[in-house]
């Protein structure tokens, strides 16, 4: 599937030009006059990078800036007539990725354009891989293969067992009851569990990370309460 570009400028020319140029490297274009198109296409188009002039018909790429920065992350390149610091500073401030002054050779627009998608993409990667991994002292959790690692060495877990290390370190920092961690865990099935199977799961744990109950690393017990890790 293509990249889908936005175009906003209100010389024509120059977004037929960037249209020609974008579809030959494969991109979608979506091109609009005036900040209202441009608004509109936002919020109804699913968008990886917008190219917005600065100055346009009954409002400015800066504000277009602002609306998409309120809910989207990708890139966005202005282009403006003005060679200043201040519109530079302006832009940057509101969220821009790059800024480039007219009149520019459209290759190197293209350059730029290829230059953020790459960036972003590789951020984005980042991001959803770190969303899935859980670090905490030597303690490596990846959610998504079910895998978990002390000091670099694989621990070997039940499934019970993973689930709770697992919910204990997404709320490191709080105190769970059993009852907490059981609903988490069994849902409904709940009320038809013992919640001693907690504890025995809580010191299967510790043996196996060599987690002391009287002076623990990872998982403390908090009397009458329920466990957590510390931050």
């Amino acid at each position: 599937m293509s990249d889908t570009i936005l175009v906003v400028d209100d010389e024509r020319e120059i977004v037929d030009l960037l249209e020609l140029y974008l579809k030959n490297e494969d991109y979608t274009v979506f091109k609009c006059y005036t900040a209202k198109e441009a608004l509109e296409c936002i919020s109804t188009i699913r968008l990886d990078l917008a190219i917005l002039d600065i100055m346009l018909p009954g409002s400015s790429g800066f504000t277009i800036c602002q609306k998409i920065r309120e809910k989207y992350t990708y890139p966005i390149i202005m282009l403006t007539a003005k060679d200043t610091e201040m519109d530079k500073i302006t832009g940057l401030t509101m969220g821009a990725d790059d800024y480039i002054t007219k009149p520019f050779r459209p290759l190197e627009l293209v350059a730029r354009v290829k230059a953020q998608l790459r960036r972003y993409k590789k951020y984005s990667r980042a991001a959803a891989q770190s969303e899935h991994i859980i670090v905490h002292f030597g303690l490596v959790i990846n959610i998504q293969t079910h895998e978990c690692f002390l000091n670099e060495k694989p621990l070997s877990l039940t499934p019970t067992e993973f689930s709770i290390l697992r919910i204990l370190c997404e709320n490191k920092g709080n105190v769970l009851s059993s009852e907490q961690l059981f609903h988490r865990i069994w849902g409904d099935e709940y009320f038809s569990k013992s919640n001693n199977n907690i504890s025995v799961h809580i010191r299967h744990l510790r043996e196996k990370m060599n987690d002391s109950i009287d002076n623990p690393k990872y998982i403390k017990t908090v009397w009458g309460i329920g466990y957590k890790i510390e931050t």
